[in-house]
């Protein structure tokens, strides 16, 4: 990729012996004799690096130099003068001027300059492209789901995002809370600052309390230095709480008191320390209950409990299933340098009727497994783990009266009554697709007639 240098200065001799230099060390040069033409070369063009004298017939450079750098913040600027006068040169500086240098006696000085600010606009640029790619990745667009339960999800979720309260996340396991957190808080105010993340079944109490509250050397045997914990490295940014509902009762109480007051004491320490971030929990279990239980403080699930946010399970969104096998299977096919698999109506329709009782993340990982062991161009059923190339004949056998599957089929009843026999609005209304209702008509055994 060749770089863009753009040299504004009237005094036409110069800027052209400037511009063979550059020329010659592999440099695409543009050329303008004063500020406004300058600024249009930028506005046509990509300048990665500006030359700019100071003193020119419509303006100041260092003036000018704001200009550049609020419309085009990724620009480089290198100051030119015809004398080195001491306060333009701390002007420029402050203005954000890459350098500043004196015409003559510091030619030598422009060619090396002009690499170091070329590498400058290029990790600029790749810091950039990095934060986009990390923003993209966390967007409430890049949610995948066109079903009505996920749909208001994501809308309740983008109004908090946009204020500072805490959230609660409550759903199954595996329906994507981590990922919902994350799409909160990088359409926050405190994007570009930390998210934290911290599982709370994953540690000991006394673990948990050292890497959730941080430790001072000495606080216990093993705490050979200071450790900040996760509530510090948050502050000013998101605490992101995973199975909260697995939290030690005492430790519950301490997390209570820094909501509250903003304010922690390390493990060994006897000093407060403030720490202001935006908490966001998450949990499989039902607080309310779990609190009536005396397993969990009440006065905890209370302040918690700002804002909830119910994720679907996977069976509750079934119109998601192809669209979500299409990603990961395109996922997987390039992970696995294969040509991206079709998709056959067998395998989908094992998909559709499975109870997923591990949801998104149960999902993902039988697409990768069924990917991986697929020897043509076409996924077929015949490479699903074998429960679930058998739950029709699971299915089939007589019904508990209080089981799942009799709800379902008194409901696909009571709508195709509704509608007359009508399958195509049934389908509508059950909010599946006609091929699924044929299947469960065919499964439950209901007349289509």
């Amino acid at each position: 990729m060749t770089h863009k240098i753009l040299i504004i200065d009237d005094e036409e001799k110069l800027r052209s012996l400037l511009a063979r230099i550059i020329k010659s060390e592999g440099f695409e040069v543009i050329e303008a004799k004063d500020l406004k033409s300058g600024f249009k070369k930028l506005e046509q063009t990509e300048i990665d690096v500006v030359l700019c004298d100071v003193k020119l017939p419509d303006g100041n450079g260092v003036d000018f130099l704001q200009n550049i750098k609020g419309s085009f913040p990724l620009t480089e600027v290198i100051l030119l003068t015809a004398f080195g006068n001491i306060p333009d040169g701390v002007q420029a500086m402050k203005n954000g001027a890459f350098d500043y240098i004196v015409k003559g006696d510091d030619n030598d000085k422009i060619i090396p300059l002009l690499y170091k600010a070329v590498e400058k606009v290029h990790l600029q640029k790749k810091v950039e492209q990095l934060e986009k790619r990390i923003n993209d990745k966390y967007s409430f667009s890049t949610i995948i789901g066109k079903s009505k339960g996920i749909e208001q999800v994501i809308d309740l979720a983008q109004k908090v995002a946009q204020t500072d309260s805490t959230v609660l996340l409550t759903g199954e396991t595996g329906t994507g809370k981590e990922v919902f957190a994350q799409a909160i808080h990088e359409n926050s105010n405190r994007v570009g600052k930390s998210f934290v993340a911290l599982n709370c079944s994953t540690f000991s109490k006394e673990i948990l309390e050292s890497e959730l509250f941080g430790h001072k050397q000495g606080a216990f045997t093993g705490a050979l230095k200071d450790k900040k914990g996760f509530i510090e490295e948050a502050n000013g940014g998101t605490l992101f709480l995973d199975e909260i509902g697995e939290m030690p009762i005492d430790l519950q109480a301490k997390l209570l008191r820094v909501l509250e007051t903003s304010e922690y004491i390390p493990v060994g320490d006897t000093t407060p320390k403030k720490s202001n971030f935006r908490l966001i929990a998450a949990t499989n279990r039902d607080l309310k209950e779990e609190s009536e239980a005396h397993r969990f403080r009440s006065d905890l699930y209370f302040r918690l409990n700002i804002f909830e946010i119910k994720l679907p399970s996977l069976r509750e969104r079934i119109k998601d299933i192809p669209v979500l096998t299409n990603y990961f299977v395109k996922q997987f096919s390039e992970k696995t340098n294969k040509k991206t698999l079709t998709i056959s109506e067998d395998f989908l329709q094992k998909l559709e009727n499975y109870s997923w009782p591990g949801n998104i993340r149960e999902l993902k990982n039988i697409i990768e497994r069924s990917v991986i062991l697929s020897n043509g161009d076409t996924l077929t059923s015949d490479v699903l783990p074998y429960e679930m190339q058998h739950q029709v004949e699971k299915t089939t056998k007589s019904m508990s009266a209080f089981s799942m599957q009799s709800v379902e089929k008194l409901h696909i009843q009571k709508v195709l009554n509704y509608t007359k026999g009508n399958k195509a609005e049934t389908a509508r209304l059950l909010e599946i697709g006609i091929a699924t209702l044929y299947r469960k008509l065919e499964e439950y055994g209901i007349e289509k007639n």
